[in-house]
């Protein structure tokens, strides 16, 4: 095997830790991809012979394009008159069944969206920190070299990121995913079917619904079972491709052939308390692309 190829075996052995940690880091999927496509440029021109451990280099490397990233989104939302919308991360979509080796791989990846809402909140900084640390069990002297502080500091950061995901920390679904996905099926029939209070009946009273719209209008948090069933009567006729959407149950809505919508629901009880909703048809069409068929 030439030398070339063994070094793209060995970084294919990493692929999927990489992706991991750069998925938590930047809750897009494209820019994951980069990170790790980045990763391996980097590798190509380096002499692979003097890296005492591969899998920490690569990590460190990934870690770095992630922070700058984030160093760089966090500056241009700066400049934002209106810094209060904050879009949905990607979610990683996957066929309902989940049984082929890509499909895995992306399920493995993935983390809820509401934990990666919960990062989004976090400084670039204190999200390495927490990801790195709490995640991916990296020692704080090494966290520590990635943000240019002391151990004690980087200490600090996760401690600091560690409070604020446990103060908003996302509910924990139902563990029966068959069951999940009856209650999502009965949200849609009821629907579909314009009946107000089996949707309540369905709903969480304190159920809440984040919509990411794309840019044509910032996104949007509703809140309550009452003001969610209203607007949930609008989806009646959409054509229904169930998902997984972060390894929970999920839909892609069309109309006429076209993606319109990615919803995500987090069922705890039998009851919904969180859906996440991107509404922008180019996104949802890159997300679904390769999972979906839709007709023509």
């Amino acid at each position: 095997m030439a030398e070339d190829d063994r070094l793209a075996q060995r970084f294919e052995e990493h692929r999927g830790q990489l992706r991991a940690v750069a998925y938590r880091m930047l809750g897009s999927v494209t820019d994951a991809e980069d990170a790790v496509q980045n990763a391996w440029l980097r590798l190509s021109r380096a002499e692979p012979d003097e890296i005492a451990n591969l899998g920490g280099w690569l990590t460190t490397v990934v870690a770095r394009e992630a922070l700058h990233l984030l160093r760089s989104r966090r500056r241009r939302r700066e400049e934002l008159v209106d810094t209060t919308a904050t879009p949905l991360p990607d979610p990683v979509v996957s066929a309902p069944e989940g049984e082929g080796p890509e499909q895995q791989a992306l399920l493995a990846d993935s983390v809820s969206l509401a934990l990666l809402v919960v990062l989004e909140s976090l400084s670039p900084a204190e999200r390495l920190a927490f990801v790195l640390h709490d995640m991916f069990d990296l020692p704080f002297d090494e966290v520590a070299r990635l943000v240019d502080r002391t151990p004690v500091a980087a200490r600090q950061l996760a401690s600091r990121a560690r409070r604020r995901v446990r103060g908003a920390e996302p509910p924990t679904p139902d563990q029966d995913i068959g069951r999940q996905r009856e209650v999502v099926d009965a949200f849609f029939t009821a629907a579909n079917a314009g009946d107000f209070d089996a949707l309540v009946r369905l709903l969480d009273p304190d159920v809440v619904f984040r919509t990411d719209y794309g840019g044509e209008r910032p996104p949007a948090v509703y809140r309550g079972a009452e003001k969610i069933a209203r607007q949930s009567r609008a989806s009646r006729g959409a054509e229904l491709h169930p998902v997984l959407v972060n390894g929970l149950p999920g839909v892609v809505a069309a109309r006429s052939g076209r993606p319109v919508s990615i919803m995500a629901f987090t069922v705890v009880d039998g009851r919904i308390v969180e859906i996440d909703g991107i509404r922008d048809a180019d996104r949802v069409k890159r997300l679904t692309a390769g999972v979906v068929r839709f007709r023509e």
